[in-house]
């Protein structure tokens, strides 16, 4: 069998770039290509700001499907802000250096790296995520797919902790869908005061969220480095003042604003939520995964949607299924943290910006979210203490 690096090459001359026609290969798009012995590989993909953006998931693709491969990153960076490619030099007399093998000489090789032996040398040094002992404890609330009602839950579990007497700072990261100003019935420019942007606030708990600072009708398409950024100015350019807890209300899945979060600062803690449903759960699955990979404890496991309740009879009616949550939480070794029933006032409230644990606090799903709150805070406490 070829070598690991001539098999990732010869993979990616067969991606080709739907606006040049060219292979990413012969395009000079490829960079730093590095493989270690266990199958992990890493690469840089220099995309132009006119690029298919599927471009990143085809090369991925490519490499992923190659035997003997474990694990693939893809680094994305913008051409514009790369220096050019040195002209490459002759062969030497020199012999290789051992556990090293030369890359082959074909052309668009995209300055592969040498193969990584068993003991490689320190990686480049990362920059540290920035503190920011203002905001508290940093909690995401994150899923593996739309629609199972994180952002809801997130809302929910803000309120909730304010009326336990906690500050608390919710910050809007689904750039692409941004519903918190609908969610809490607030939508108002913020002012900026001393080179500081003065958050909103709504049922004691300050709001920051790109549809504050858009047009409703305008499309949010932005790229990784524009997501990071918002992100980043969202962290240290608002006046939060000093919080307790601070909770993210990520957009599904696990992309751009997940990976921006956990590099821009320390993240003490995810909440994962799901539906009954297995779609959602193998989805939800691949969130908790990402976390771990990215040393986040993972608090628990919300089950939202799990049951109707009959209005006559106050029995429960598994509209979605049952158990997803329950599966998910013992696949991952991880709390089952609250199941949340499915009531309409709870949609209601999100439409008309009145939470349910605001609007409707003796109902049930009110409750579990109180209990869901109270048990966030009891995680974090055994983790970090007080």
């Amino acid at each position: 069998m070829q070598p690991l690096m001539e098999r990732i090459t010869g993979a990616l001359a067969a991606v080709r770039n739907p606006r040049t026609g060219a292979d990413v290969m012969a395009a000079d798009m490829v960079r730093d290509i590095a493989t270690t012995v266990d199958g992990k590989v890493r690469l840089t993909l220099l995309l132009a700001a006119q690029d298919d953006a599927t471009l990143v998931r085809d090369v991925r693709q490519a490499i992923e499907a190659l035997a003997g491969v474990s694990d693939v990153r893809v680094d994305v960076r913008d051409p514009a802000q790369t220096e050019p490619t040195p002209a490459r030099r002759a062969p030497t007399s020199a012999p290789p250096a051992m556990n090293q093998p030369q890359a082959p000489a074909t052309g668009g090789m995209g300055r592969a790296l040498p193969v990584m032996d068993a003991a490689p040398k320190a990686p480049p040094k990362v920059p540290e995520p920035v503190a920011y002992p203002q905001l508290g404890r940093i909690i995401a609330v994150s899923s593996g797919k739309g629609g199972v009602g994180k952002s809801t839950v997130a809302v929910n579990l803000a309120v909730a902790l304010a009326k336990m007497g906690k500050r608390v700072g919710i910050m809007d990261a689904d750039i692409y869908g941004p519903n918190l100003p609908l969610m809490l019935g607030v939508d108002a420019a913020p002012a900026v005061v001393d080179e500081k942007i003065i958050p909103l606030e709504a049922y004691g708990i300050k709001v920051m969220s790109i549809g504050f600072l858009i047009e409703k009708e305008q499309p949010a398409i932005w790229r990784g480095p524009i997501v990071m950024k918002i992100l980043t100015q969202f962290l240290k350019d608002v006046a939060w003042g000093q919080l307790d807890y601070f909770l993210v209300d990520m957009p599904p899945g696990t992309g751009d604003a997940q990976l921006s979060l956990v590099q821009a600062t320390q993240v003490h803690g995810a909440v994962i939520v799901t539906t009954p449903q297995q779609v959602s759960v193998g989805d939800a699955l691949r969130g908790v995964k990402m976390f771990e990979r990215t040393a986040v404890p993972v608090l628990g496991i919300v089950e939202n949607m799990s049951y109707f309740e009959n209005p006559e009879t106050g029995k429960p009616i598994a509209v979605f299924g049952t158990g997803g949550g329950a599966r998910l939480a013992t696949e991952t070794n991880l709390p089952l943290i609250g199941q949340v029933p499915l009531d309409p006032r709870i949609q209601e409230g999100g439409d008309t910006g009145r939470p349910i644990v605001d609007a409707e606090p003796t109902s049930r799903a009110a409750k579990e979210l109180e209990a869901i709150a109270q048990r966030v805070v009891e995680r974090l406490v055994s983790i970090y203490g007080n």
